[in-house]
């Protein structure tokens, strides 16, 4: 008889638990299936290939708001001060497009060069990361002419 309480305490047990998970795996679904924006983007990576030192390397990401909701871009930062981002700050409504332009400053940064956009935005997944890249021609010294003075 005690063995039979064990048993049946344990199938209740585990009944209740069973329960507890679907429930809770009932609400996650709800919760998916209301208003959210989602940032679809043409393209995440750009290479400018070889470009010459002191060129000012612009691209424009285009994005389009996939979702049921305006999305909205928080942050747009580059990984370092050369690359200068701006975008659209006035939020996108669902079906419209957006951009994200980033402009690297070649001066004094010869060689390969990768840079990271992070994106932070209102819409499922929260961050996007665009990607930057492409290499840099050393430009040639500039030598000032040299002034021979007549013979007297």
């Amino acid at each position: 008889m005690r063995n039979l309480i064990l048993l049946s305490a344990f199938v209740f047990g585990f009944t209740a638990t069973s329960i507890a998970q679907v429930e809770t795996t009932n609400e996650k679904i709800t919760l998916s299936s209301e208003a959210q924006a989602k940032m679809t983007l043409e393209k995440n990576e750009h290479d400018f290939g070889t470009i010459e030192e002191g060129t000012q390397a612009t691209v424009t990401f285009t994005f389009k708001n996939t979702g049921n909701a305006p999305l909205v871009l928080n942050s747009v930062k580059a990984s370092c001060g050369c690359t200068t981002p701006k975008w659209t700050k006035e939020p996108v409504a669902p079906g419209k497009e957006g951009v994200i332009t980033a402009t690297f400053n070649s001066s004094g940064r010869p060689g390969n060069f990768t840079k990271t956009i992070t994106v932070t935005h209102s819409g499922e997944g929260g961050t996007e990361f665009l990607t930057i890249r492409g290499n840099v021609n050393k430009a040639a010294p500039v030598v000032a002419p040299t002034v021979v003075a007549p013979e007297q």
